[in-house]
């Protein structure tokens, strides 16, 4: 009889030992956390000015469109675009987007980028929250699949 109740005390204890050690919130050990990557981005972007060398709006090459402008991100989220003649004040930011079902982290990132212009203006086809593709030093490429049309629109910002 205690050889019984020996043996269900070690069961019941077991039990009570892996419910504890195998917690739902338990990520084994992989983070979401993408704030060093977001901070790199970030310290990249505000490195000096760039240039659109391609913005394909779901299929139409529209990089021309941007041509002589060259874009500042500056560290208090201001977005300036300018080409000598004409210059644009936008806001840009990166976002951690981690709570999305994607598994690969760049995707759970957003560079955001905002003009406040008509929807005629070439500037307003630039507003979105486009997912990385990759970063560089001298190379941002960014990408975004509208929901609406599921059309797919790429933006490639490269250092001047």
């Amino acid at each position: 009889m205690k050889k019984g109740f020996y043996l269900s005390l070690l069961i019941m204890l077991s039990f009570s030992l892996m419910s504890t050690t195998c917690s739902s919130d338990d990520d084994d050990g992989i983070s979401n956390d993408n704030s060093q990557q977001i901070a790199e981005i970030e310290s990249t972007a505000q490195s000096g000015t760039w240039r659109i060398t391609n913005f394909n709006d779901s299929g139409q090459n529209e990089t021309s469109d941007f041509n002589g402008y060259d874009f500042s991100f500056n560290s208090d989220g201001t977005l300036v675009a300018s080409n000598g003649t004409n210059t644009l004040n936008g806001t840009w930011s990166i976002s951690d987007d981690s709570n999305s079902s994607s598994s690969s982290s760049d995707d759970d990132i957003d560079f955001n980028i905002f003009f406040p212009v008509s929807e005629d203006n070439d500037f307003e086809d630039l507003n979105d929250d486009w997912d990385i593709v990759s970063t560089s030093s001298t190379r941002i490429e960014l990408i975004d699949i509208s929901g609406g049309n599921g059309g797919t629109d790429m933006l490639t910002f490269e250092k001047n």
